[in-house]
């Protein structure tokens, strides 16, 4: 099983997220031109291998059955809709995202000029988002992102569906979000709330004994059902310019409940009212779920009959 070199792709200095939507009904041609930016990735990857390229094709929840009418995915749902006083997870719907990633912007550039030519005839760009990689691996909060990712083979269990549903073994289901920090509202925080609420050292990434059940750490510490953690991979990066700032939050995993109960933990929080803290600080403005087929099913669908 040729699974898509993305998903678990070791972390890069740039990335660039693409999110379509498909605006006529020719798929057969749809599914051709997936398969094709498979090449573009794997030419890309070739020519430049010290980029270290990366890229992730999924399909949104909603389109799946439009694209791929004969199966889906076996747990395959919309975003989960939840808001609780000002917290909420908004839905910005999508037919495809791709992510593309590499250790040279060029070259990110250069991949996503050649999707938008492959796509051009039959989708509308939704939203483009550059990201990097920020200091040594920081959000713009001055913390660290994706401390608790898996490492070796263990991101392959959390990451790809496994053989339990055979035809989309290797695919992954993928959630994204972007947030928008309020730096101005960040800062007027001394070092030590900002650690509370974090649930973690700025310096050294350790745990901040007194944090409380608010803190971003705890409220994201989600289990599986036999106590196994992490339950997802992290791929999250920080975006902005001079006016706006924020995370592009990526998660992907075997199965989409790992991010519901992230989420659910982080917005409506306990019965005690305890929620992540972040939030406070950091709103999501959009937010979407995909499934990241294996490459080889991509390739096997793009063959017209």
């Amino acid at each position: 099983m040729d699974v898509q070199k993305g998903i678990c792709a070791e972390p890069n200095l740039h990335a660039l997220y693409l999110l379509f939507n498909v605006v006529d009904d020719d798929y057969a041609s749809v599914r051709l031109k997936l398969a094709s930016i498979l090449d573009i990735f794997e030419h890309f990857d070739d020519e430049h291998y010290e980029a270290m390229v990366s890229g992730v094709i999924a399909i949104g929840s909603a389109f799946w059955a439009d694209i791929y009418p004969d199966a889906s995915p076996a747990y395959l749902s919309p975003f989960p809709d939840m808001q609780s006083e000002d917290r909420c997870a908004p839905v910005l719907p999508s037919d495809l995202f791709v992510q593309i990633r590499a250790d040279r912007l060029d070259i990110c550039q250069a991949i996503g000029i050649e999707v938008m030519q492959a796509l051009k005839m039959h989708t509308e760009l939704v939203e483009q988002v550059q990201a990097f990689r920020y200091l040594d691996g920081r959000d713009w909060t001055g913390f660290v992102v994706c401390n608790d990712n898996p490492r070796g083979r263990a991101k392959f269990e959390i990451g790809l569906v496994g053989n339990e549903d055979v035809e989309f073994e290797g695919g992954s289901y993928l959630h994204i979000q972007r947030y928008r920090h309020d730096l101005d509202k960040w800062a007027k925080l001394s070092d030590k709330r900002q650690q509370q609420v974090m649930g973690k050292t700025r310096q050294h990434n350790m745990d901040v004994v007194d944090s409380g059940l608010d803190s971003h750490a705890f409220r994201t510490k989600i289990v599986g059902p036999s106590g196994q953690f992490p339950i997802y991979l992290n791929q999250s990066m920080p975006y902005g310019d001079m006016n706006v700032q924020g995370l592009y939050f990526v998660a992907c995993s075997n199965h989409p409940q790992s991010f519901k109960n992230l989420l659910h933990s982080r917005i409506y929080g306990d019965s005690n009212g305890h929620y992540d803290k972040l939030l406070d600080y950091s709103n999501a403005e959009t937010g979407a779920a995909f499934f990241a087929p294996s490459a080889t099913f991509i390739r096997k669908k793009s063959i017209i009959e």
